[in-house]
């Protein structure tokens, strides 16, 4: 356990590919928090992502990395068929954990870790970046203040397109690839950000590939007071990759909104206000911040991103598949 006069937080990296590499490059960044172990399934690969990134600690296995008694905190960055297993691995060992979006491949799974972390009271959050960067933090004390008025619609979507390449893991539906798990749980996350609440009625509809997985999709979520949202992803397709969130007395304008950097309040037709990050990193930096602000505090979950707001969007993200009738072959 992490003692309050500790100065940082010693963090283990579970997997060693891209994302890996973002978060371990922004971990540099941290206030208290400081990248200490890695771990691979071969010690080869462990050893090339810690000469890279300056890790002292480095481990062949997972379960060397999780039985490490200085690591403090874990981040899962395999990709997320494997998500459930190994977060588990890493309860199991005593360590909190910050899994990398989408936190696992269906709702079934995540109860499956939440109940076991509640239970043993472990901390534990979904790696969605996108809820602790500056100016996301911004677009929410923009409503909060009711500088829009009343919400009534979002606008989100994230999509580029991939070279056709059938084997990779986008396009494999054995490592759960397809646009909805990838980028689409960004627009349904940043959806129930701001309205805080289930839809009442999803709709969908999705161009399903040669290789049977989603490669483009749009959603359209009806919340209480007939708000709404309208969501699209793609991997095989370009899109705007940006959010408007209109309101009764204006509108939040959001430029490629996962990773936001700049956003923009505009009422009565005029651009009122502008926030531009000048950050100097990526922004996983802030997640990382997050999750240790909430050990040095004791708390077993993230107010900004609950336990069970993540089981709430796993479980839209489910019903979605439902109505396209798209399995993963392990999901049986």
């Amino acid at each position: 356990m992490v003692q309050a006069n500790d100065r940082k937080i010693k963090w283990g990296i579970l997997g060693t590919g891209w994302i890996a590499g973002q978060f371990a490059k922004d971990l540099v960044h941290a206030k208290n928090g400081e990248i200490y172990a890695v771990g691979s399934r071969s010690n080869e690969n462990a050893q090339r992502f810690a000469d890279q990134h300056h890790i002292p600690q480095v481990y062949g296995s997972y379960e060397a990395l999780v039985n490490d008694p200085d690591v403090d905190a874990i981040y899962v960055a395999t990709p997320h068929p494997f998500h459930k297993d190994n977060v588990l691995t890493c309860l199991q060992a005593g360590k909190a954990v910050l899994c990398e979006k989408p936190f696992t491949v269906n709702s079934n799974e995540l109860e499956e870790i939440v109940s076991y972390a509640k239970e043993h009271k472990l901390f534990l959050m979904e790696g969605m970046w996108t809820r602790f960067l500056p100016p996301i933090i911004k677009v929410k004390e923009w409503l909060e203040a009711g500088r829009i008025g009343d919400v009534r619609q979002v606008k989100a979507d994230f999509g580029f397109r991939m070279g056709w390449e059938p084997e990779s893991r986008l396009l494999n539906p054995s490592l759960g690839g397809g646009a909805l798990l990838d980028v689409g749980i960004y627009p349904i996350s940043f959806a129930s950000m701001i309205f805080g609440s289930q839809p009442k009625a999803i709709s969908s509809v999705a161009h399903i590939g040669e290789t049977g997985v989603d490669e483009e999709f749009t959603i359209v979520l009806s919340y209480e007071s007939d708000q709404t949202a309208v969501l699209s992803g793609a991997i095989r397709l370009e899109l705007n990759n940006e959010a408007y969130i209109r309101g009764t007395e204006g509108y939040i304008h959001i430029p490629s909104f996962f990773n936001a950097q700049t956003v923009s309040l505009h009422v009565g037709g005029e651009e009122v206000e502008k926030f531009t990050d000048d950050r100097q990193c990526e922004g996983y930096t802030f997640e990382a911040e997050e999750v240790g602000r909430c050990l040095l505090e004791g708390l077993t979950e993230s107010p900004v991103m609950t336990l069970d707001e993540s089981i709430n969007i796993m479980k839209i993200l489910d019903q979605v598949r439902g109505q396209w009738g798209l399995r993963y072959p392990f999901e049986g």
